[in-house]
């Protein structure tokens, strides 16, 4: 009994099958048409089959699903950020008094914005502020004692190395007293 003939998409599995197990080198093929037209491969030799040299063949393999959260799909490349190219006080401004107040609203600007893991630490008068407590590039400042201050800040990576330092700003406070009181008790 005569096999039943091989279809053509299964000759080409069964290459395919044949070329997945011959990794990079070359290698010998079979090729040849049967009276029903049926194409076979094989790596054995057969009587009218054409010779083909199959040169090192092309592999993948894949990534580890677990390894990517896009499920085995690598991915994208992102190139490293760049430094910044400029940051600065913006509050407060450079001789800005700030009247009766103990309080002192902070704003550090950055160019570009501030990377992600990287933080703000500022110091007043030399001594260190928040510790890198900033969330965003704002914060205050409570019990500001009267007087004049300078102000600074650096940005800090995840290493805690300084990528980028503000000028310093020195400002004024005039806080609250007995004649100027922040709430006044106004008479009625």
């Amino acid at each position: 009994m005569r096999p039943q003939p091989l279809t053509l998409l299964a000759s080409l599995a069964a290459l395919m099958a044949l070329l997945a197990g011959v990794a990079a080198a070359s290698t010998t093929v079979y090729k040849w048409i049967d009276e029903d037209g049926v194409v076979h491969y094989s790596d054995q030799p057969h009587p009218n089959a054409q010779k083909l040299q199959v040169e090192g063949v092309q592999t993948y393999k894949p990534t580890d699903a677990g390894s990517s959260p896009l499920g085995g799909i690598p991915p994208a490349v992102v190139p490293p950020e760049t430094g910044y190219r400029a940051c600065t006080i913006q509050q407060p401004t450079p001789e800005e008094t700030l009247q009766n107040t103990d309080k002192v609203s902070i704003s550090v600007s950055t160019d570009p914005g501030v990377h992600r893991g990287d933080q703000i630490y500022a110091t007043l008068d030399g001594a260190p502020v928040n510790n890198g407590a900033a969330t965003g590039n704002s914060f205050s400042l409570s019990s500001v004692e009267r007087g004049e201050h300078t102000l600074a800040a650096q940005v800090r990576d995840n290493t805690g190395q300084v990528v980028c330092q503000t000028p310093s700003v020195t400002f004024y406070v005039r806080a609250p007293s007995l004649d100027n009181p922040v709430n006044p008790v106004r008479p009625h």
